[in-house]
């Protein structure tokens, strides 16, 4: 057996102003051939898995292209298609394959393609033919669409969120599409719609009892996989939306009627499962009066994980204005702080201008005196057990408050990004980081209370008014009942 692996992953939002282009991929991972060579990170750490199970088998492996850039806007056509060929290109001369598994995100969208997994999909399985078997792993906010479920064997999707699972879910479809090519199994895939947009923490119930429901039926009763795509809300296509996907053996009415199944269930509990969010006064407010310490408040509307710039003061300067100290704020997406602050090292004092660079969502940049605390060449910080890279960075402080700012554009995930510049983030009060959830597998360890908080932003949680054009069929929450709309 031969196994041609390969990744391409961003996630787009189309209402972002930031432009993802070639560069934006060369700052994230970019790989020809040898990721698996390299340290494991979000993107590759599918590839170490797949290429570490097939030569236990004893099977040819060949590797192509591994890239991913942090979500922004719409990628731009000449880079899209460039880092799309590179995969195909490696493929055909890889040929002939038994094989073909793919770490794709599922929400990419670039200039002139809405669905960039489907065109690539497409594209593979014009190339292997139809007896190979094609899989992919999808992260969880992805845009299940007709054209990945008809030219893949077999999809999976993370099923925790934050992404604490993405080793595991490559397991997982290495086994399907392994089991596939051998002849043991012949995977059919069916999705349900389930008429509705938002975002979803697997960490609270009910959705966490749902998820591990889940996991329980697989291998059983002729259910191979089964996966819940929450959907990437701010991405304006046509597919957008949550969505049950279930793989079955040789059974398509077995998957259908699964994937309805679940799909009800979760529509029914879809007021359950909607996040709360705080104001940006009420989240300081609520942190104030807690005993407990720190508590960790987690900036939503400012996390470059669904394409916000990472540069909004809209909570730093409510926090200059109150007067709280003893507060850390960050990560900020500031590189010409950050060139500023090194150029004057560690323990300068100097009048910095702080974020609001990338527009009205960006909100004003504010002009603090700050002392250069510490300072790093390099700053990485874990997702999961893969390393993300920061880029250079700093530990600046100023009136009380502690910041971290940032050369690459990244959400917070782990306290290390702070505590690798001599910072401890468990030491303060409030701990404001810009994430909507992704933080909290590292963050929850220190926390003694957690807060989730609405501020203005780019990523708005008023779901029901994000203004999308192409996503017409009738969604919760702008319809009430969108299956009696339909």
């Amino acid at each position: 057996m031969k196994v041609f692996i390969a990744g391409l992953d961003t996630e787009t939002n189309t209402f972002s102003p930031i432009p993802t282009g070639y560069q934006s991929f060369v700052d994230g991972f970019l790989a020809r051939g040898d990721a698996t060579r390299r340290e494991s990170n979000y993107c590759s750490a599918q590839l170490h898995v797949w290429r570490r199970r097939a030569e236990a088998r004893g099977w040819q492996v060949a590797e192509g292209l591994c890239s991913l850039a942090e979500p922004g806007g719409i990628v731009t056509r000449p880079t899209y298609e460039s880092l799309r060929d590179e995969i195909l290109d490696g493929l055909r001369r890889a040929m002939p394959v038994d094989v073909v598994l793919l770490a794709l995100h599922g929400a990419m969208v670039a200039d002139g393609y809405d669905d960039c997994e489907g065109d690539i999909l497409k594209r593979v399985r014009d190339i292997v033919g139809p007896r190979a078997a094609v899989g992919a792993e999808l992260d969880l906010h992805c845009h299940i669409t007709d054209a990945m479920l008809s030219h893949a064997t077999a999809l999976v999707t993370y099923k925790e969120y934050p992404h604490v699972d993405i080793p595991e879910r490559a397991e997982e479809l290495f086994t399907l599409c392994a089991d596939a090519a051998e002849g043991r199994t012949q995977p059919v895939m069916a999705a349900f719609d389930c008429r509705m947009i938002g975002t979803f923490r697997t960490t609270e119930e009910p959705l966490r009892s749902f998820v591990d429901r889940m996991k329980a039926m697989e291998g059983k009763n002729g259910i191979l996989s089964v996966s819940l795509g929450h959907g990437f809300p701010y991405g304006d296509v046509a597919d957008e939306g949550v969505k049950t996907l279930v793989v079955a053996d040789r059974d398509i009415g077995l998957a259908e009627r699964v994937a309805r199944e679940l799909g009800q269930e979760v529509f029914g509990m879809r007021e359950a499962i909607a996040p709360r969010f705080l104001t940006i006064d009420q989240a300081l407010d609520q942190a104030l009066a807690a005993p407990e310490r720190p508590v960790v408040i987690a900036d939503t509307a400012d996390n470059a994980g669904g394409g916000a710039p990472g540069d909004s003061t809209f909570f730093l300067s409510r926090m200059l204005e109150r007067g709280i100290t003893d507060a850390v704020c960050g990560y900020f997406w500031d590189p010409i702080a950050v060139r500023f602050c090194r150029e004057a090292g560690v323990g300068a004092t100097l009048a910095l201008r702080i974020g609001g660079k990338c527009g009205p969502m960006s909100g004003n940049p504010v002009d603090l005196e700050v002392t250069v605390r510490g300072a790093a060449e390099t700053v990485t910080q874990r997702f999961g057990a893969a390393p993300d890279n920061m880029g250079p960075s700093v530990w600046v402080s100023g009136r009380g408050i502690d910041l971290v700012l940032t050369t690459l554009r990244t959400q917070v995930f782990h306290p290390e990004g702070m505590t690798k510049l001599g910072l401890d983030p468990a030491t303060r009060k409030i701990v404001v980081v810009k994430s909507t959830q992704h933080f909290h597998a590292g963050f929850a360890p220190i926390a003694g209370r957690i807060l989730y908080a609405a501020a203005p932003g780019a990523l708005t949680k008023d779901f029901a008014r994000i203004p999308y054009r192409k996503l017409v069929r009738p969604v919760w929450p702008r319809v009430a009942d969108p299956f009696a709309a339909a």
